[in-house]
């Protein structure tokens, strides 16, 4: 079954992570699951990670068994476990060669809003606020590490709904104590705000 949402191109990927990181505020996260059930989510946070130079990122200490994937084309889903029970999905971005990345810290249900709190039985203010938290929502998991996320049917971003009502807002990177400085108080967290009363 082919998706309902035309995934986002290649194109939309190959370009400066922190441009991406930006333009993937509103867009949507489609996860199509094992039984055929569809799951949409509106991107509501992410971060970047700007290759080499930036010592937060994976890619900056070399290339790597676990980190390849940032090194390869744009477009692709980079998915790693942290603490021994959090996984986080990344779309890798910029160009070959280049490890660079976006992670997707926050979403918020648009479509199977009762299947994402069946994989994750939660109140509603926490089921996706984070970014192992959406990964379980969602049903994300590292046997998508390495997806083409353009071209596949089961796992993709799409163009979203645009609403005027937010503004997009920014700030320093979260969980990043062992960068340095300058790249910990980087302001490469982009999330959706609500207008100002």
């Amino acid at each position: 079954m082919r998706p309902l949402t035309k995934p986002l191109p290649r194109d939309f990927y190959a370009r400066p992570t922190i441009e991406v990181a930006r333009d993937l505020l509103g867009c949507h996260l489609c996860h199509r699951l094992p039984d055929g059930e569809l799951l949409v989510a509106r991107i509501t946070e992410t971060e970047a990670y700007d290759g080499p130079s930036d010592s937060a990122c994976h890619g900056a200490k070399g290339r790597t068994a676990r980190t390849d994937v940032l090194f390869g084309p744009p477009g692709h889903a980079y998915i790693y476990l942290i603490y021994g029970m959090y996984e986080l999905f990344n779309v890798v971005t910029d160009r070959d060669n280049y490890p660079a990345g976006v992670l997707i810290r926050g979403i918020e249900p648009v479509l199977g809003e009762a299947r994402m709190c069946q994989l994750r039985p939660v109140p509603r203010r926490n089921l996706c606020n984070g970014p192992g938290k959406l990964t379980r929502a969602m049903n994300i998991d590292r046997r998508y590490h390495g997806l083409d996320l353009t071209t596949g049917d089961t796992l993709w971003l799409s163009e979203g709904a645009s609403d005027e009502n937010y503004r997009i807002e920014s700030g320093p990177r979260i969980g990043i104590d062992y960068a340095d400085e300058i790249h910990r108080l980087a302001p490469w967290r982009f999330w959706l705000a609500p207008p100002p009363n």
